[in-house]
């Protein structure tokens, strides 16, 4: 009985996908080896990186966030800085901050005078429940800190 040999042809695209999937799916094995949860502790290292040891002050930032997550997965937040956003007055950043997710860092907003106002709103995911915290630079060096406790009733992160 003679074999056949069967020629497979994969197209550039074919190649690039498996060669794509390939790399992701190692990426994720490797992840999900040294997934770490945050917690108070690497959320205050995390700020105190940031400030760089300067003490915070409370005040001028208005962190809005549910109470209550229903959902984890799809957590609304607002945050609003007072600031008269002048050359010499303005707020430099927001960083966003969350104890319990599987990173502390969730999001960064950079600001400038041209802006106007220091205000944006997102969307993230929660864990679990957790203090959520807004850390404003001001452009004179000074640093702003707000929290806000969210309680999550469906884990967002896999919680």
């Amino acid at each position: 009985m003679k074999s056949q040999k069967t020629k497979i042809q994969l197209s550039r695209r074919d190649v690039l996908s498996y060669t794509s999937a390939g790399i992701l799916a190692a990426a994720g094995i490797s992840l999900f080896g040294s997934i770490v949860k945050a917690n108070k502790k690497m959320t205050l290292d995390a700020i105190h990186k940031l400030s760089g040891g300067k003490a915070t002050k409370s005040g001028k930032i208005t962190l809005e966030l549910p109470q209550i997550a229903e959902n984890g997965n799809t957590v609304p937040l607002s945050i609003e800085v007072e600031s008269p956003m002048t050359d010499s007055d303005h707020v430099k950043a927001v960083h966003i901050f969350a104890e319990g997710n599987p990173a502390p860092e969730v999001a960064s907003f950079h600001f400038s005078p041209a802006n106007g106002v220091a205000k944006a709103s997102v969307r993230m995911r929660l864990a679990k429940t957790q203090n959520v915290i807004a850390v404003a630079e001001l452009s004179d060096g000074s640093i702003l800190q707000a929290t806000t406790e969210v309680k999550v009733t469906i884990g967002g992160c896999g919680g």
